[in-house]
């Protein structure tokens, strides 16, 4: 029997035995809460220059310690990091608290539109040290779930030209 290979993305429904077979992508990440904005897009460009075949930003509020002092915004980083380099960048964003679904769908758009196939983004339900800075109750995980649930469907239907309103926020 053969060894045929499929994207991740494809589907097989017959009874054929497939074996997928990727390559491991090897980033670089970028420690927003850790090291100065000017500083990672330095280091950010020579991860590129040394080899590395993609990095990927945090989207910290606070520092780790306040030795640290340091946690650049990682939205407007975003940008100037992908305009001066030329492999793919992502970053982690946890839309719902501290960022409303349409204004990470705005910016995410604008991302992906400028840099195409380069931009991608990880959401998920984010961290109290980050997200209370908003003053509004932290969530148990089961609602900051659904929230984030919500979130993605938001920004989903947004991505995809949809006019939306809702009758409850999303935060």
């Amino acid at each position: 029997m053969g060894v045929d290979t499929v994207s991740d993305h494809e589907r097989r429904t017959d009874n054929l035995t497939w074996v997928v077979c990727t390559m491991t992508l090897f980033g670089f990440h970028c420690s927003q809460e850790q090291i100065a904005p000017s500083q990672l897009l330095a280091d950010v460009k020579h991860a590129e220059q040394a080899g590395f075949d993609a990095a990927m930003s945090s989207d910290h509020f606070m520092p780790w310690s306040e030795n640290q002092g340091h946690s650049g915004f990682t939205l407007s980083w975003l940008g100037a990091a992908l305009a001066q380099t030329t492999f793919p960048i992502g970053s982690v964003c946890a839309p719902g608290q501290r960022y409303h679904p349409a204004l990470i769908a705005q910016a995410t758009a604008t991302l992906g539109e400028m840099f195409p196939e380069r931009y991608w983004v990880a959401l998920g339900a984010g961290q109290n040290m980050n997200e209370h800075v908003t003053a509004d109750k932290w969530l148990p995980l089961e609602q900051r779930r659904d929230r984030l649930e919500e979130a993605v469907d938001i920004i989903r239907r947004l991505h995809q030209g949809e006019w939306i309103s809702l009758s409850t926020p999303a935060t």
